[in-house]
């Protein structure tokens, strides 16, 4: 029996990943978060809460359990969060997984640390595994230090970088880019969307997939994971509104200057898949696909 420790299982990926290894025979899931359990589904799996900063919560629960792998799904992922609060974005991205991988080395656990395409300038796009990174923004910068802390220091370890996620979870706390669009079109509001950034949107079902992958086949380096297409973020806007037969009109395209972000995004980010499609089998849905699935599950 294989025991999967995953944090932040509140959040859109930890639940997805909740569920989908919870159903997988030889794995015992062991979810953890900050505070109660806030996920719809309460079978199948083990609930702990866990202060991920608090390294002695940390390591009583690990000798607890003594998880196999520890996927770490916690973040702030909010860029202009991370600009405005240095302390608190260090807190949460970099230190509490430099005390995740302390407690996993002590039982030789494997950590899969979750980063993003924002490591990266913003200059090429579709970024492979090996290109050189240059984080334009705390968060970026943030993630990149966070990469380092695993591949320097755990025994066994796996990265897995992703672009622009999006889904459904059950509490709808936290909402996400094409969700935003299409709350904001339905109410007859304006949104002003740039038209000079480009992603590879990655539906929350696909990304947790590729994790998954990764755990059962006890696979070590970086991986993309992250959809196929590669989108304007306007693009993406329209692309919902005509999924969900909502007045495109409303959207307004401007440039990334115009919007006064905290944070200094990559223009040209998105991720290549080509090693995750080969060695992990990898093969997400088209973004069509994929807003078909949030519909189906609103």
């Amino acid at each position: 029996m294989k025991i999967v420790l995953i944090t932040g299982s509140n959040g859109l990926l930890g639940q997805k990943l909740v569920y989908l290894l919870s159903g997988v025979e030889k794995i015992r899931v062991v979810a953890t978060s900050k505070g109660e359990n806030r996920m719809m589904r309460k079978n199948g799996y083990v609930y702990e809460p866990l202060d991920i900063t608090n390294l002695k919560e940390i390591e009583k629960l690990i000798l607890r359990y003594y998880p196999d792998v520890i996927i770490n799904t916690a973040a702030i992922t909010s860029a202009d969060q991370c600009e405005s609060d240095h302390k608190k974005c260090y807190k949460v991205n970099v230190k509490a997984v430099e005390n995740l991988v302390k407690a996993a080395n002590y039982i030789y656990a494997q950590v899969i640390q979750l980063s993003t395409d924002f490591i990266f300038d913003g200059k090429k796009g579709k970024y492979l595994e090996e290109d050189d990174t240059d984080p334009l923004s705390y968060y970026g910068k943030s993630k990149l230090e966070s990469e380092m802390i695993v591949k320097e220091t755990a025994e066994r370890w796996a990265l897995v970088r992703t672009s622009l996620v999006y889904g459904v979870t059950g509490n709808s706390g936290r909402t996400n880019f094409p969700l935003m669009v299409k709350q904001a079109l339905t109410n007859n509001q304006k949104i002003r969307v740039n038209n000079d950034q480009y992603r590879t949107p990655t539906l929350a079902e696909d990304l947790a997939a590729g994790i998954s992958a990764i755990t059962n086949l006890d696979s070590v380096g970086i991986y993309h994971i992250a959809g196929a297409e590669y989108m304007s973020v306007l693009d993406i806007a329209l692309k919902t509104a005509e999924f969900f037969s909502l007045d495109k009109s409303l959207i307004v395209p401007v440039k990334s200057a115009d919007l006064n972000e905290v944070a200094t995004r990559p223009l040209k980010a998105g991720l290549n898949i080509d090693k995750a499609r080969v060695e992990l089998k990898f093969s997400p849905h088209t973004f069509r696909q994929g807003l078909e699935i949030i519909s189906r599950q609103m």
